[in-house]
């Protein structure tokens, strides 16, 4: 099921049952206040985000906070998707805490400062649209791995506060909530839960998510309960960001140090971006924007580690929560980081008192509604290898990354694929009149079915003249040529003539552009090529 839905009728999608109309091209009074009451909504979300991932990190809170900001903001305004909503994630901060702990803070800004500009390269390049390639099973993967990593993220909330500690890795052990402060933390959630489920059948005046939060802060704060609250993570005062070059020696070897880190931020960074552009695409039935996006993030990088940010990019869960509200222009991610930097500023304070378990309680909800419930009936009806493939991907998302687990399952389902095709490699063989042999291919002509190709022929058994027609087939690729040469050699020695016909306009460009075959006539003008060839003498061996 699909929760806090404020627009839009319900419909099926490919991740759920949950679809949302596009935003009013007008902005209405109505749409803005949406608009900004869905943007409060996600910052109120953002802040302990952002403070868990600094800490994972291993960097002072504002250094996530004032990248939630910068990246927040940047994309808003020329990201490739409205609705979308970006900022510090766990995904990076993962990958940051060794860079940080070995070189220190400096160097991290150093990287995210490199790690935009490699995104920016992408998006110049047009690198996004790549990631139309990503199969649905893996899609369906991702959101099921990521709304259990999400769920994971909010296990540390049910810690006493202060009690985590740095291993050099991140933050980790501390002390586990009990008896009555865990019943009260868990009460607070389930009530937090329940407002967001059934506020929309009331009221849409306000955005679900933001009435749970006010509503369980409000009681919290008026009867004085002993609950874990935003300021327990650390206080999020600060001022503006100050505009900072990275102290870090203009080297070669600094180059070096941060190059991997860099690439390795910028992919992770792209994966996610581009994947959560999709699902929110999918969601508001918008499409395109991929290469924008890859320049935004690019942008909104670099321009963070100019900053003191720690970088960042798309957020599945605030994305979702943003939508999910009402938010369908730019307006409410522009919201969404001016909010945010006045808490920082002026509202930390107040911020500060809001209970964790009512923003714990909004995250269970995203979980609920990220996770794609249909892929579980759709299992055992599916191909096993796509079974497979969204088992895998979830699974290596939870254990490892979501860039790590997209690359797996692409690789998987390519390898699924080229499998399959290997094996639909044929041949129906007659001997006309005249006495010649006919093979007509059945099937597409490529690495995985080369072996299979030269096998179909009876090279001793076959008259002395053989004709190969690939009107039903297609030559795709050098294995392919090399796969038509082993099979013209072995008629050559055997003192046999092969002929190929039938071959497409761009098999035929391929050919001739390899420099196998030589025209021999025309007998075809239908196909507005020539299609019956003769193996050029000395190269493919024929006569």
């Amino acid at each position: 099921m699909a929760f806090f839905d404020l627009s839009g009728p319900r419909a099926k999608t490919r991740f759920g049952d949950f679809r949302v109309a596009p935003g009013d091209e007008n902005l209405t009074p109505g749409r803005i206040r949406t608009e900004l009451l869905s943007g409060l909504t996600v910052a109120l979300a953002l802040v302990p985000e952002a403070v868990a991932f600094a800490f994972v990190a291993g960097v002072h809170p504002l250094v996530g906070l004032y990248a939630a900001f910068i990246v927040g903001l940047i994309t808003a305004l020329i990201g490739g998707r409205p609705g979308m909503i970006s900022g510090a994630t766990g995904a990076l901060a993962v990958v940051m805490v060794a860079l940080v702990a070995q070189h220190g803070v400096e160097y991290l800004f150093a990287t995210v400062v490199l790690m935009g500009l490699l995104q920016i390269f992408a998006g110049v390049m047009q690198w996004g649209k790549f990631i139309r390639l990503v199969p649905h099973p893996v899609m369906l993967g991702f959101v099921n791995g990521l709304a259990i990593v999400i769920f994971l993220a909010q296990m540390s909330q049910f810690k006493v506060p202060g009690s985590m500690v740095s291993d050099g890795h991140g933050m980790t052990g501390g002390e586990w909530l009990s008896g009555g402060p865990l019943y009260m933390m868990l009460g607070l959630v389930a009530v937090t839960m329940a407002i967001i489920w059934v506020m929309p059948r009331l009221t849409k005046a306000i955005p679900a998510p933001l009435a749970g939060i006010g509503i369980v802060a409000i009681v919290v704060i008026a009867f004085g309960l002993d609950v874990p609250r935003v300021g327990d993570l650390a206080s999020i005062e600060g001022g503006l960001p100050s505009f900072h070059i990275p102290i870090v020696p203009l080297t070669w070897e600094t180059f070096e140090i941060i190059l991997p880190y860099a690439v390795i931020l910028a992919a992770i960074g792209l994966i996610e971006s581009l994947l959560t552009l999709n699902l929110v695409g999918d969601l508001t039935g918008q499409r395109g924007g991929a290469s924008q996006e890859c320049i935004a993030q690019g942008v909104a990088n670099t321009a963070t580690g100019f900053f003191g940010g720690m970088g960042g990019c798309a957020m599945i869960g605030q994305s979702m929560i943003n939508v999910k509200s009402g938010g369908r222009t730019r307006i409410a991610g522009l919201a969404a980081a001016i909010f945010l930097l006045l808490f920082i500023v002026v509202g930390s304070s107040i911020i500060e008192l809001i209970p964790l378990a009512a923003l714990v309680g909004v995250m269970f909800m995203v979980v609920i509604g990220t996770f794609a419930w249909n892929s579980l009936k759709i299992l055992r009806k599916v191909p096993l290898t796509d079974a497979f493939v969204i088992v895998l991907v979830t699974v290596v998302t939870v254990m490892e990354d979501l860039a790590v687990a997209v690359v797996v399952g692409v690789i998987v389902s390519a390898l699924a694929y080229a499998w399959n095709n290997a094996r639909r490699i044929h041949a129906k063989a007659y001997t006309t009149p005249e006495g010649a042999k006919i093979y007509q291919v059945q099937g597409p002509l490529f690495f995985g079915s080369a072996t299979g190709f030269v096998e179909m022929f009876n090279v001793p058994g076959d008259p002395g003249e053989v004709v190969v027609d690939f009107a039903e087939s297609r030559v795709v690729d050098q294995s392919a040529l090399q796969a038509i040469e082993a099979v013209a050699a072995k008629y050559e020695e055997a003192g046999k003539r092969v002929q190929l016909r039938h071959l497409s306009r761009d098999c035929h460009q391929l050919l001739n552009k390899a420099g196998h075959l030589m025209i021999d006539s025309d007998d075809d003008p239908d196909y507005e090529v020539a299609v019956n060839y003769q193996v050029r003498t000395g190269i493919l061996g024929g006569h």
